[in-house]
């Protein structure tokens, strides 16, 4: 579904990607580790069109979508959930999830509204309130609806569980596996390794921009050495 070919990315004169290369298939979830600074957010940022590469390719479904306009990814049929979150904070709860609303590519209508509720009630018991009346773990649930609202092929989280408080960390992984359950296609950055391994079927580690282990998250779980020397854990 997903092919990154020989990704070289920078900021100025700092060469973040070096030959990057993956693969994702449908249906399959994949994590994406390493340190602070390894270049996984300029990765992402980088297929979502928000960052122009130096040199390499990203298709989507055998089409090349290189350096194309975010909004022609996201109508491609990737969800995107930014560190930050980005919802709109002047909006209310409704309105950021309505104003994402629409079928998938192939017309797929099966993430509505009441599913989206139904999945966080929180949601549901605070429609009316603004983004800013929201805790940070509302905020994060909000920016998963509103990516779900968009009825996506491929789900990009990024950093979805950083400084949230353990019960919603919980709620936010138990919803991740809801995602997967249904044949969404998974792309996960979290700082949490064990959980992203858990929560994968596929991992790829970063370090100083090129990839440095990939397999199996079961396998790459086990190799407790690979994940010292890499993650530092």
């Amino acid at each position: 579904m997903l092919t990154i070919d020989d990704l070289h990315t920078y900021y100025g004169d700092s060469h973040v990607l070096r030959g990057v290369a993956l693969s994702l298939p449908a249906g399959v979830s994949l994590g994406l580790l390493g340190r602070n600074g390894m270049g996984k957010t300029t990765l992402i940022r980088t297929l979502m069109g928000y960052v122009r590469p130096a040199s390499g390719r990203v298709q989507w479904h055998g089409r090349d979508v290189t350096a194309q306009a975010p909004e022609r990814i996201a109508r491609l049929g990737v969800g995107y959930v930014p560190e930050g979150r980005g919802i709109f904070p002047n909006l209310s709860v409704l309105e950021n999830l309505v104003m994402s609303a629409r079928a998938g590519v192939d017309g797929d209508k099966s993430w509505t509204l009441e599913r989206v509720l139904a999945t966080f009630p929180r949601l549901a018991e605070r429609l009316r309130h603004g983004g800013q009346q929201l805790s940070g773990g509302e905020q994060q649930m909000l920016a998963i609806g509103r990516a779900l609202m968009t009825n996506p092929r491929l789900l990009i989280l990024d950093e979805a569980t950083e400084g949230l408080a353990p019960l919603i960390v919980a709620e936010i992984w138990r919803v991740i596996s809801q995602v997967r359950g249904t044949g969404i296609s998974t792309l996960i950055v979290d700082r949490n390794y064990r959980a992203v391994l858990a929560h994968t079927e596929r991992a790829v580690v970063l370090e100083k921009g090129k990839i440095v282990l990939a397999g199996e998250s079961a396998e790459l779980a086990r190799d407790a050495g690979a994940l010292t020397q890499y993650l530092g854990v």
